[in-house]
């Protein structure tokens, strides 16, 4: 008797019980498939002519300074004990910022150093902190009432660790703030563009730049210089980095009883590739 051919030992699958495939991603025609084109649906997205996000930015934190009743004044400082990385991206910061002042933290207790800042009219405390003797956090506190955002940093860059790198001016920039397109990214972006005189001077060619993309938000100094009618060349000027926001707490920083108004959550948030909250 012959041996039956393995071939034959394989059952054939019926065809209602065919392997189960995923369905194929929706295509746009001329469009390339990307995260952000995939990106899911937000239903707190801001639409630009909303009546209720108007009615909230006239009432909001930041009210004063878009109203220009109010203009910046910034204070940088670092964690205590900062070593001298930090401390050299924290003057750099500073430097971008025409109405900034870099001091040393000195052991002074953030909650001591706040009320002392109120006083003395800082609108805003940036804060870098670090992890291993490199920076690795942000913490931006609008005054006198908040909120206090806390980002965690990476690709960070100091001026004179850019090729070409341009000279740094006393011009005030030109501010663009791109693709925050949620209510919590609209806040973020808002607390940005506070950051910076009203008026920029455009005789000095200097553009700052908060472009988020997939929750990243890049920050980038440049100058730039038309060269015809129709391109324009960019030179960088530092430093650089990326941020990510971790949490936005109202009102000035407390991590004790602070009342948060978003926090990243790990496990919960990283489930999909496609959703993103700024």
């Amino acid at each position: 008797m012959s041996r039956p051919d393995k071939k034959d030992k394989k059952r054939k699958r019926p065809a209602d019980e065919e392997e189960p495939t995923a369905p194929p991603e929706p295509k746009v025609k001329g469009i390339p498939q990307t995260l952000e084109t995939l990106r899911v649906k937000d239903p707190t997205t801001v639409q630009g002519d909303d009546d209720e996000v108007l009615q909230d930015e006239q009432a909001d934190e930041f009210a004063s300074y878009f109203s220009r009743s109010s203009a910046p004044k910034i204070l940088v400082t670092t964690s205590d004990k900062a070593r001298k990385r930090t401390i050299a991206l924290a003057r750099e910061t500073a430097g971008v910022f025409p109405n900034a002042e870099y001091k040393s933290r000195r052991r002074f207790a953030l909650k001591k150093i706040i009320p002392e800042c109120v006083r003395h009219g800082i609108t805003d405390v940036l804060i870098f902190n670090e992890n291993r003797d490199k920076p690795d956090g942000l913490t931006v506190c609008h005054l006198p009432d908040g909120p206090t955002a806390v980002f965690k940093l990476r690709s960070v860059k100091l001026t004179k660790e850019i090729k070409n790198v341009g000279e740094m001016t006393d011009h005030h920039p030109e501010v663009i703030v791109t693709n925050f397109t949620t209510r919590l990214g609209h806040t973020v972006g808002r607390m940005f563009a506070s950051l910076f005189p009203h008026d920029p001077n455009f005789h000095g060619r200097r553009a700052m730049t908060f472009h988020n993309q997939r929750d990243f938000i890049f920050f980038r100094n440049h100058r730039y210089i038309f060269r015809n009618a129709e391109k324009a060349g960019l030179q960088e000027l530092g430093p650089k980095f990326t941020m990510k926001l971790r949490s936005l707490q109202k009102g000035t920083f407390d991590s004790v009883q602070g009342e948060y108004l978003w926090m990243h959550k790990q496990l919960e948030m990283n489930k999909s590739r496609r959703k993103f909250h700024l």
